[in-house]
């Protein structure tokens, strides 16, 4: 079973009613890596709908934390916001300077500044989840309840968290942190407690009370989570190996938990997607790739792919570059694939029936939609590449592919396209796809070549001038231009790459040359026996 569909047939074990949450603080720019952490949630809420629970699937946007810090895309001028919500505070402008005017005018704060263009990528890869807001819900008093529980139990909370995490905590600490009068959480200290009042002194000396019922501060991180689990009635969480290491705030979670009545939720542990060479990404350090711009070069199906095709307990190393070209292709080469058919050989072992049906699963969970259908423009990732390199203009483009005033490409092809010629250009795509055909001498390279690969040169442009210029005809010219002189292929290659490329080496020749006028292939190689000569 894929690991989706054993996630969910844990949760049928539960009952069938199921709330599937993911959460994340909006501190910075969000990246691809956080959407391993959607994504995981996304397709737990899918499989489990569709073995017929009542699944909602949730998104916790955890506003109310603080500003930790004056990170590197914002101006100095945010310092005075350290320790202030982040839903509460302006977001920047893009020098990174408070936008007041816009925060006065419209509410248009920190959190949301985030938030907003990720929603939208989400839509894009067909996440749409129900959003829970926790500052508002802190205002409007849904954290009430469990804040109590938390106040009055305050030691048993503190043992809890001691013992499970063994860390010690400070004799003053308090399962509340109250906003001070400027809306800080920092330098806070608590002095006492009376529901519905937890009162404090700030950093300045100054005294004064925290409402619990208006949501005037909030829980500790460790206390918040288990909190949100009870009052929203989640059942199944994803989260990252840090919040689930032993110790972490998970394990302590649970048992918080029970003190609000209510039981821990399944838990999905997932591995961190890193940038290769990079190390894990980070919104605060600027370590990213995000969303929208990986959207903007591949199709949505296949970062879902990314995902969905991979064990949430495995780490997942990704660049921009031919890791996402071996993904489209291996994304491309499953969702050809007629599974079923497949599956009906009886003589499958055990371990190549879970291969394909995990396969199988997978492309179902790329899909956009929920219809389970890929889609695959049956045009090749590493073909589209070559045509965009190769013909400047899109018609060209779709001439070389057959299509007529008659037979029109679809949108989703012409889509790819674009996306295609984004990724060209950008400093993304990989050396090893790039095509550049010369039109200079190459004088330097072409010196040292020796008189059997001189022979070769000659006898490859005769018969590149005399054939059928198809991907077959000139792989077959370029050896026979060695081998009819008794000489090894690889010669062949070595002038082409030369003459044509101005290099030693390059991607396979014959597919590339087919796409190109034959004229100028040849005046390129004739222009080079001219220098020779």
């Amino acid at each position: 079973m894929h690991w989706a569909d054993v996630v969910a047939l844990n949760l049928s074990r539960r009952g069938n009613k199921h709330i599937v949450s993911t959460g994340i603080t909006p501190s910075g720019e969000f990246h691809i890596g956080h959407l391993r952490e959607i994504l995981t949630g996304d397709m737990i809420a899918r499989a489990a709908s569709d073995s017929g629970l009542d699944v909602d699937f949730i998104f916790i946007v955890d506003d109310a934390d603080p500003l930790r810090r004056v990170y590197p895309f914002l101006d100095e001028e945010y310092a005075k916001f350290i320790g202030h919500q982040i839903g509460d505070i302006p977001a920047p402008k893009a020098d990174g300077k408070p936008d007041y005017q816009s925060y006065e005018s419209t509410g248009w704060n920190y959190a949301d500044h985030f938030l907003n263009p990720f929603l939208d990528a989400l839509a894009t890869i067909g996440v749409r989840p129900r959003i829970v807001k926790n500052l508002a819900s802190y205002k409007s008093g849904k954290f009430t309840e469990c804040a109590k529980i938390a106040c009055d139990n305050s030691d048993k909370i503190k043992e809890i968290i001691e013992r499970v995490s063994s860390r010690e905590l400070p004799d003053n600490w308090f399962p509340w942190s109250p906003l001070n009068s400027n809306g800080s959480l920092e330098g806070v200290s608590v002095t006492g407690y009376e529901f519905p009042l937890v009162h404090y002194t700030d950093a300045d000396g100054n005294t004064g009370s925290s409402d619990l019922t208006k949501g005037e501060g909030k829980l500790p991180w460790r206390i918040d989570w288990p909190a949100k689990w009870s009052w929203i009635g989640v059942t199944c969480e994803a989260f990252g190996k840090d919040h689930g290491a032993s110790g972490g705030s998970y394990d302590t979670g649970k048992e918080i938990s029970q003190l609000f009545g209510y039981d821990a939720p399944q838990p999905l542990v997932y591995e961190w997607i890193s940038l290769k060479g990079k190390g894990a990404m980070s919104s605060s350090s600027g370590n990213t790739i995000g969303p929208m711009e990986a959207l903007q070069l591949v199709p949505p199906e296949i970062l879902r792919y990314l995902i969905a095709q991979s064990k949430p307990n495995k780490a997942i190393e990704f660049d921009a570059g031919m890791s996402l070209v071996n993904l489209a292709d291996d994304y491309e080469r499953n969702s050809l694939r007629d599974f079923d058919n497949e599956l009906a050989d009886e003589n499958l072992s055990r371990r190549r029936r879970v291969q394909i049906e995990d396969a199988q699963v997978a492309i179902k969970l790329s899909a956009i939609g929920k219809t389970g259908k890929s889609n695959n423009s049956t045009v090749s990732f590493r073909h589209l590449a070559l045509l965009a390199q190769t013909k400047s203009d899109d018609q060209l483009v779709w001439e070389s592919l057959g299509f007529t005033n008659d037979s029109q490409p679809s949108d989703l092809l012409r889509d790819r396209l674009e996306k295609m010629r984004t990724w060209i250009s950008s400093e993304h795509f990989p050396d090893e796809m790039k095509i550049v055909i010369i039109e200079h001498v190459p004088e330097d390279l072409l010196n040292e070549l020796v008189e059997e690969e001189i022979q070769v040169l000659n006898k490859l442009t005769e018969l590149l001038d005399q054939c059928e210029w198809s991907n077959e005809s000139i792989s077959n010219c370029i050896v026979e231009s060695a081998k009819s002189l008794d000489k090894s292929p690889r010669l062949a290659y070595n002038v082409s790459y030369v003459c044509l490329m101005g290099s030693k080496k390059g991607p396979r020749l014959a597919p590339i040359l087919t796409e190109l006028p034959k004229s100028n292939i040849i005046n390129q190689l004739r222009r080079c026996i001219e220098f020779i000569q």
